[in-house]
């Protein structure tokens, strides 16, 4: 089938990253055809995507699907698309934490939800995992409110906050049952806090923890390292065979250089993210607090509250994680928190590269 000329899009930047929002019922209903019309819309596979929408990187080649909710506990269904940049591969087996902040927004701008008066607080089911979040921004007259003075790290300027908290999650916070697990001869701990990742001591892999994404996308010691890791680790948390999935993240961890509790590298799964994802963060700041851990002894923890400053390599993120451990004596995460900000870029109509079109990498 040859899909739709045009489509109703909305491009919107979400804490740090940037995607094309679409409500369900503009796309095809058919999976397999609604992936190859979300491929020619962000001008994927091209490692520029000079034909479409996307920015040529995975924080910038996101999609959100949204639709009303038929569940009591939801407003609205959001279905997390990563388009692959320089592959015909779109994937749905993680959620996006940032991409979650222009959720609410995106709501209001489509009428499924009704904007309150000075704040709005929507309830999102975030398809992909089966988990929940709410997010709170402020609304005056009937609209969504973007500017304000929240401001957060790799974002330039400032904008409303966007107060996004989880509830208690269903799955295991440690997918293998251990604080820590030996992972292609490395020590690791195994934590998911609504994303599925593998904590890592930088030293451990023979690097610092501090060096430029770029030097450390460049290593090609430690890229094997980190690939026998995922791919020992995605079967151990139960995810199968991750060769061709963006889960589990690997983070490595460092000692803190300023004021927060540990310093950060995350890849995506091979790229070196320029910041860390809201859901990575969560799952990094339960993990830190996990005892045994890999991360206890480097992490400077706070004497009181759930708040943890999470440095990365263009700031920090501060998110509120809390665990507490149950009667079988497995530590579970009681209450994460964490504000991002959301802008609308445009809303309109866009044009997909015509099917079948030649395009050569």
């Amino acid at each position: 089938m040859s899909g739709p000329e045009e489509v109703r899009c909305m491009l919107m930047r979400g804490g740090t990253s940037k995607g094309a929002y679409f409500l369900a019922g503009d796309l095809p209903a058919d999976a397999a055809e609604r992936d190859g019309l979300l491929l020619r819309v962000m001008g994927s596979p091209d490692p520029r995507q000079i034909d479409g929408l996307g920015g040529a990187h995975p924080l910038t080649s996101k999609v959100a699907v949204v639709s009303a909710s038929a569940h009591p506990e939801a407003d609205v269904d959001y279905l997390f698309l990563q388009v692959v940049v320089d592959r015909a591969e779109v994937s749905d087996r993680q959620n996006c934490g940032n991409i979650l902040a222009g959720i609410g927004p995106f709501a209001v701008e489509r009428g499924l939800v009704a904007p309150g008066e000075g704040q709005t607080s929507v309830r999102i089911r975030m398809v992909n995992t089966g988990d929940f979040a709410v997010a709170s921004f402020p609304t005056e007259g009937g609209r969504v409110v973007y500017t304000g003075s929240a401001e957060i790290s790799g974002v330039p300027g400032t904008a409303a906050p966007v107060v996004i908290e989880f509830p208690q999650g269903s799955s295991p916070l440690l997918p293998t049952g251990h604080a820590r697990d030996l992972v292609a001869d490395t020590p690791v701990t195994c934590v998911d806090n609504g994303m599925p990742t593998v904590l890592i001591a930088a030293s451990s892999l023979d690097v610092t923890g501090y060096e430029a994404p770029k030097d450390l996308e460049e290593n090609l010691t430690l890229a094997d390292r980190l690939r026998e890791i995922r791919l020992e680790a995605g079967k151990l948390m139960g995810l199968g065979d991750v060769k061709n999935a963006t889960v589990p993240k690997l983070t490595l961890l460092a000692p803190p250089r300023d004021e927060g509790a540990v310093m950060t590298r995350t890849f995506i799964p091979v790229r070196c993210h320029t910041s860390i994802g809201v859901l990575g963060a969560a799952s990094v700041a339960a993990g830190l607090r996990v005892e045994g851990g890999v991360g206890q002894a480097m992490a400077r923890l706070p004497d009181r509250g759930d708040r943890l400053r999470i440095e990365h390599p263009t700031g920090f993120l501060d998110i509120e994680a809390g665990i507490e451990y149950g009667p079988d004596g497995a530590p579970v995460a009681r209450r994460t928190a964490v504000v991002r900000t959301a802008r609308k870029i445009f809303d309109g109509t866009v044009f997909p590269r015509p099917a079948g079109a030649a395009h050569h990498l």
